[in-house]
């Protein structure tokens, strides 16, 4: 069986006893996570968050992308969000190349030019982490009283452990 049938009727099951659907568009706890999309990290569970919470913005890496700003500048300006989380984690992909890497891979293996492509790996996790919310603090578009944190989630034991604390200037 395909996967997406597997998938629907897990939705099947989840929707027969859905009660959430009159939950308002702002999250609860106007707190918005920018985390990897690694299929080992459960944000929700591992944060204590319920449906409604929270804003959950993932990408390769957690990287703090044009993107991820765009979104959480809606976050926080259109539906209230007032602390964002950046959250990276051990054993991440975005460690085991390099952007040139994979854009030459992508050149030669697809013909296509993949060199305006900035795919954001990185070398050195903690330092990402520091990169990315020094990134979302100097945004013009991210009131400078909106706290940004950084924290690192390990895989293997499932804790987090900061690393750029919320009150930390906004230059990091």
């Amino acid at each position: 069986m395909p996967v997406l049938d597997e998938l629907l009727e897990a939705n099947e099951r989840f929707a027969e006893g859905f009660e959430k659907g009159d939950l308002p568009m702002p999250p609860a706890r106007q707190v918005a996570v920018l985390t990897c999309m690694d299929a080992r990290l459960h944000p929700e569970r591992f944060l204590g968050l319920d449906i409604g919470d929270a804003h959950v913005v993932r990408n390769a890496g957690g990287r703090a992308s044009d993107d991820a700003v765009r979104s959480l500048i809606i976050s926080s300006k259109l539906l209230g969000t007032g602390e964002f989380v950046v959250i990276h984690h051990t054993d991440c992909g975005m460690l085991t190349f390099t952007t040139q890497e994979l854009q030459e891979r992508l050149t030669k293996e697809l013909g296509a030019d993949a060199s305006g492509i900035e795919f954001l790996a990185f070398a050195d996790l903690e330092e990402s982490v520091v990169e990315d919310v020094r990134r979302i603090r100097e945004s013009p578009f991210i009131p400078a009283e909106i706290p940004v944190s950084g924290l690192v989630y390990d895989v293997r034991t499932g804790r987090l452990k900061e690393v750029v604390s919320p009150t930390a200037g906004r230059g990091v």
